[in-house]
């Protein structure tokens, strides 16, 4: 009897902590916009055509030769649609062959991006899920087709960066990224957060070729993979700037700091090596046009990169990912709602 009153108590102690939590989350999360910055149109059907290009890289640098080996995918141009209703964003692309990289210059890459951006009124979720296959080496002074090409060498990696924005009422990134909200003053918020990321790099063959012509860089490491995880806390600000009530320019920046644990494989059969060390990051988004009740016009930037430290003494690794778009949206006003 004892036992069954102590469990009673103990459910009802945890199903009331459960319930108070989600107030104060329901609470946290809830918003109500200053009309006189911000005009809603998630009620409205929002309509977009636009222009995208979403793309990767991956850089090795040593600091103490000041010297650094750029790799970049041959990504390609899409043109597509979308539409936003209430808490629905659907957007879909095709390629455009004929406007893309030439790829017996750049060779072929094959990929799969699911990298996502949501925007809520008090979050921002940023999702990174991709795997690319195929890259060159884009220093201008590799210019031998032989040397540059490398299409063995692929990546995967995985994230998540979540971020709250502090003065939600009167700032917007919906407005700039969405479509579906029109920031009438300028305005501005603090934002911070937490991310996680991981990510990998392998080839064939040494990714730091045995021809590069740079004696010592890296320490002459001939490792044909590398990976990274790493936790970082994000603090920065972001500011909408409105001209003439109709134009815009939202620019944000965050940085992060925490900490990473890199490994580099090798296929000689020596042993890994693993080290812990810092991780900075930073997140840039960026973009401008003209906006209004009914029509939005404008280019929209959002760029991530990963500076990770590795076991080799005095150098690091960066990986970054981005999204460019170019976007045209109308928005109709329902007279009954869809759902």
């Amino acid at each position: 009897m004892i036992i069954r009153c102590v469990v009673l108590v103990l459910v009802l102690f945890l199903s009331a902590s459960a319930a108070f939590a989600q107030q104060r989350l329901k609470r946290l999360l809830q918003t109500e916009n200053d009309s006189a910055y911000i005009e809603d149109h998630t009620e409205d059907l929002t309509v977009r055509v636009f222009g995208s290009r979403k793309y990767t890289y991956y850089d090795i640098v040593d600091k103490r030769l000041k010297e650094e080996v750029l790799y970049r995918p041959n990504t390609s141009n899409n043109i597509g649609f979308g539409f936003n209703y209430k808490f629905i964003g659907i957007n879909i692309g095709f390629k455009l062959p004929f406007i893309n990289n030439d790829d017996d210059q750049y060779g072929k890459t094959k990929y799969l991006d699911l990298q996502s951006h949501l925007y809520l009124r008090k979050l921002v979720i940023d999702f990174y899920g991709q795997y690319y296959k195929g890259y060159y080496l884009a220093n201008r002074r590799f210019n031998s087709q032989a040397l540059s090409l490398r299409p063995d060498m692929y990546n995967t990696d995985l994230g998540l960066n979540v971020q709250y924005i502090f003065n939600d009422k009167k700032f917007s990134y919906r407005a700039a990224y969405l479509q579906n909200e029109y920031q009438k003053k300028s305005a501005g918020s603090f934002i911070v957060g937490g991310e996680v990321f991981a990510w990998k790099m392998k080839g064939d063959s040494a990714l730091i070729p045995s021809n590069l012509g740079i004696e010592g860089f890296f320490d002459n490491e001939p490792f044909h993979r590398t990976s990274s995880v790493s936790m970082a806390a994000n603090v920065g600000y972001a500011h909408t700037f409105v001209i003439k009530k109709y134009f815009f320019v939202t620019a944000s920046l965050t940085g992060s700091a925490g900490v990473n644990q890199t490994v580099l494989n090798y296929l000689d059969g020596r042993n890994k090596r693993r080290e812990f060390g810092w991780q900075l990051n930073n997140t840039v988004r960026f973009s401008a046009g003209y906006n209004s009740s009914k029509y939005f016009a404008g280019i929209h930037y959002v760029d991530m990169v990963t500076r990770s430290e590795s076991p080799v003494n005095r150098t690091y690794q960066t990986f970054g990912t981005g999204n460019f778009r170019v976007s045209v949206a109308r928005r109709f006003a329902l007279k009954k709602p869809l759902f």
